[in-house]
């Protein structure tokens, strides 16, 4: 007999809920993402203040973002193999190279700003802020999560935790494919 919580759909109400709480990101992160396309397109000016982002930083916290994703993939295949003791491994690593990130977009906003990119300077950087900005709390809340199942994953409860973060991380992971095009390699259109 199915698991209470899979009654209704045949899909775990973990995996449901973070599937529907995606959806609401994808709408924030869409609409954030469409509006900065659309102004896009009326500014050819945005090329100039575009070609004043870092484009090395961007591309190493590209590879940063990548890595952690792989080994995020990992933690689910050590859970999924029952190593759950490699799978801590692999969610601290996940956990470090979010931080790590984050250090990383620390020292390209400092580095920015002291040049005189605010999000005052102009409409660009005011969407390059608001964007990057709000990727960088979704990274934070990942790893806050990644820390709470880890403990879980400690005590051998909730395994499938694993999974629900892995999807969230992921989804962080793909909003940056798309930011980092945007704003740092569209200086040259």
């Amino acid at each position: 007999m199915a698991a209470r919580s899979e009654l209704a759909t045949g899909i775990p109400t973990g995996r449901l809920g973070v599937w529907w709480f995606l959806g609401g990101e994808i709408v924030i992160f869409g609409g954030l993402v469409a509006c900065y396309i659309l102004l896009r397109l009326h500014h050819p000016e945005w090329a100039v203040e575009a070609a004043h982002t870092q484009l090395a930083i961007g591309a190493l916290n590209t590879f940063v973002l990548l890595t952690s994703s792989l080994t995020m993939v990992q933690a689910y295949a050590c859970v999924d193999r029952g190593r759950p003791q490699r799978a801590l491994i692999q969610l601290g690593a996940t956990a470090a190279l979010g931080t790590l990130f984050l250090a990383i977009k620390t020292f390209e906003y400092r580095g920015e700003i002291a040049e005189g990119y605010t999000p005052t300077r102009n409409l660009f950087w005011s969407f390059y802020y608001a964007m990057t900005g709000l990727h960088a709390l979704h990274v934070l809340a990942g790893i806050v999560a990644i820390l709470v199942v880890m403990a879980a994953v400690r005590r051998r409860e909730a395994l499938q935790r694993v999974e629900y973060v892995g999807l969230y991380w992921h989804f962080v992971d793909i909003v940056w494919i798309f930011l980092f095009p945007l704003l740092y390699i569209a200086s040259g259109s």
